[in-house]
């Protein structure tokens, strides 16, 4: 691996700030000590800052040896929030906050984005500006959207915008980046069905929402397996069911929640607009009525395809092509996806290990995302802030379209 030897030598002191962030989680929109130390660094460091976009976002503006005279830039993206969830790790990092926890890396990526700003503090071998993006709200919040809302590219101007996610299990020293879809749309509804309750010896006198229920649920699959193409990608999850309060009562009402998750937004629609048609009618076959609400959150993160073959030739330079895998798409959604509907870029994988990095003892689970066992391995700092300072430097060495 060609790494930058400056980020080896600077490396034990991002994961100490690494691991600060990780003992003090801060949930979507509430990353104010996390926006402070990552001011404060690159402050400290001579980069120029903007604060407060998106609620707590952070920008850091480097420019290259011309000043950024040449008009040119692109940005690069690292999420700083932390999950509502117990951490059952018991290392000296672990979390300081109960019920927030570190268990997807934003700390981890935020790192490896401040061990570039180091790196680019000290050489600005290139012409034009990085832009150092520095996102709340990743988990749930929405943040890329705030940050585009108040005036992202509008105030930094970029020609490009590319982000990096890890990826527990394949063995560091690892990059996956793929054009076109790489995450789902993330959507949630809900459905009341009304009926009439009563006894439940009595049933022919209300009208049960149960069975129902249960009808509507099997109907949904239909959908998946007869109404959208066998070859597009979509999944339909009701997740909770809510109805009764008593064994010998029929309940006036049942609720139902889930999630619906595609890689088109043309599935996607079809997918809503099915539902709701089962929904109501199957409600009306027995007599019930039907409140049915749909909300889009994330929408599909598609990599555009120059932005990821030139993510794909970076990677090759660092790791070698044998090690830069075609990233598989997940039904796991990022509001990266925001940015790349408003910018061409990428969003790429980089290998986390299968958890040995941990001390043992430490968690009764697996190293994967989202788990309360999980931790960031450290020793993708400066491996993460090579590709980021690679990615910049070729980016804006390139010859303008």
């Amino acid at each position: 691996m060609k790494i930058i030897d400056s980020l080896v030598t600077q490396a034990a002191g991002i994961a100490s700030i690494r691991r600060d962030i990780h003992a003090h989680p801060e949930l979507c929109f509430e990353e104010v000590r996390t926006a402070d130390v990552v001011a404060q660094a690159l402050t400290q460091w001579g980069i120029p800052i903007h604060r407060g976009m998106g609620t707590t976002g952070v920008v850091g503006i480097v420019h290259g040896r011309d000043g950024g005279a040449c008009g040119r830039a692109v940005g690069l993206r690292a999420d700083m929030d932390a999950l509502p969830m117990q951490e059952f790790n018991t290392f000296t990092h672990a979390s300081q906050h109960a019920g927030k926890m570190h268990a997807c890396g934003h700390d981890g990526h935020t790192a490896m984005l401040l061990a570039a700003a180091q790196h680019f503090a000290k050489n600005r071998n290139f012409d034009g500006t990085v832009y150092l993006i520095f996102q709340p709200a990743e988990e749930g919040g929405g943040g890329a959207r705030e940050m585009i809302k108040d005036g992202l590219f509008d105030k930094f101007p970029m020609e490009a915008v590319f982000g990096m996610h890890n990826w527990p299990g394949p063995q560091v020293g690892r990059f996956a980046v793929s054009a076109g879809p790489v995450m789902a749309s993330s959507n949630e509804f809900r459905i009341v069905i009304r009926g009439k309750g009563g006894h439940a010896a009595l049933p022919h006198n209300g009208v049960d929402p149960v069975p129902i229920a249960c009808q509507m649920v099997q109907a949904f699959q239909t959908i998946i397996s007869r109404n959208k193409k066998p070859v597009d990608a979509g999944v339909i999850s009701v997740t909770m069911i809510h109805a009764g309060e008593a064994t010998n009562v029929v309940p006036d009402s049942c609720e139902l929640q889930g999630t619906v998750r595609t890689f088109t937004l043309e599935v996607l629609d079809l997918i809503e607009r099915r539902m709701k048609q089962i929904a109501e009618h199957v409600c009306a076959a027995h007599d019930a009525q039907c409140e049915f609400e749909f909300v889009r959150n994330y929408p599909p993160t598609i990599n555009s395809a120059r932005e990821a073959a030139f993510a794909r030739r970076v990677m090759a330079s660092i790791v070698g092509e044998e090690h830069v895998d075609e990233q598989e798409p997940t039904m796991g959604a990022e509001d990266f996806a925001y940015m790349l509907q408003a910018k061409p870029g990428a969003y790429c994988f980089i290998a986390n290990g299968d958890g040995a990095h941990r001390e043992m003892g430490h968690g009764g689970g697996p190293c994967m995302l989202h788990n309360p066992s999980y931790d960031f391995n450290d020793d993708l700092i400066p491996l993460g802030a090579t590709y980021w300072v690679r990615l910049a430097e070729e980016w804006l060495a390139q010859e303008t379209a």
